[in-house]
């Protein structure tokens, strides 16, 4: 084995670490699989013999590449992405993938991703390096170009900020229950079972590809959002279970052909978020096992 292909093994020993985190911060699979990639590039034209810790390195490095990824599409829009629909990472609902639960980890729902988005890059940086894996605020601050207490600040923000977030239920069996009610109403047209099963100030977010990139309609209210599920009522017949980020959720397949990803966050029994991905182009772009 020659020097390059044992540089390519140790890398790829911290490839899932790195998709990990690349994932947090961008809410993007295919942007995250492209940091990965840039950090491996950028670690083949570098003097390996000169990096102590390589995986601090590795981990720096994507961090810097999501940062700039970051910066570049908040200038690309004049407001934030209050609205966007993260990429899920979709498995089956009666098995496991053992690549998705890596990179999911300890289970990184919708809810919180969409918050994650709200942040500004310096703040989701900070906290997802320090809240999540544990790097120090030392190490945080020279990519962030801040001291380390400034870095640490980031971080205290972003908490405040999340503390919005919802916090789900987690008892898999009660997700399941709640989502397979939400559904039976879907497919009869029962405006009042689906208001039911609905949180009276549940937020809709969806994302059909009609909008520009990146942005997605959002609508609140259990009434409001009842009335807009109708609408998509016609996928309903097309459902399989799945597990949307390790929550209970719903995907559209017809004929081979997934149609929809749809994501659920519930709490006390009534579902307070749901998150819709239907635009074809980044359908096309997820993880997905074989669900039809």
């Amino acid at each position: 084995m020659n020097e390059n292909d044992m540089l390519a093994q140790q890398f790829e020993a911290h490839r899932t670490h790195l998709r990990a985190v690349a994932y947090r911060m961008l809410g993007s699979i295919g942007e995250a699989e492209d940091a990965v990639q840039e950090s491996w590039l950028r670690l083949s034209r570098t003097d390996a013999g000169t990096v102590e810790n390589l995986g601090g390195w590795l981990t720096t490095v994507v961090a810097r590449v999501c940062l700039n990824m970051l910066q570049s599409r908040r200038s690309r829009r004049e407001d934030p992405l209050d609205a966007a629909v993260p990429d899920p990472i979709v498995t089956r609902a009666d098995g496991s993938d053992p690549e998705h639960e890596a990179v999911l980890a300890d289970s990184v729902g919708l809810a919180l991703l969409v918050v994650l988005g709200t942040l500004t890059p310096a703040e989701r940086l900070a906290f997802v390096l320090h809240d999540m894996f544990a790097v120090p605020f030392e190490d945080i601050a020279p990519i962030v170009e801040r001291t380390p207490a400034a870095a640490r600040q980031l971080a205290s923000r972003a908490r405040r900020r999340l503390q919005g977030a919802p916090v789900p239920d987690t008892d898999p069996v009660r997700q399941r229950a709640v989502v397979d009610a939400f559904l039976a109403a879907a497919r009869s047209g029962d405006f009042d079972a689906l208001v039911a099963v609905l949180d009276p100030d549940v937020v809709l977010r969806a994302d059909t590809g009609a909008l520009p990139a990146g942005a997605s309609t959002m609508v609140r209210g259990s009434e409001t959002v009842a009335g807009r599920v109708l609408g998509f009522a016609r996928l309903a017949r097309f459902a399989h279970p799945a597990l949307v980020n390790g929550a209970a959720g719903v995907v559209a397949i017809s004929d081979g052909q997934l149609l929809s990803v749809m994501g659920v966050t519930i709490r006390r029994g009534k579902i307070v978020e749901i998150d819709i991905l239907a635009d074809r182009e980044r359908l096309a772009g997820l993880l997905v096992e074989n669900l039809d």
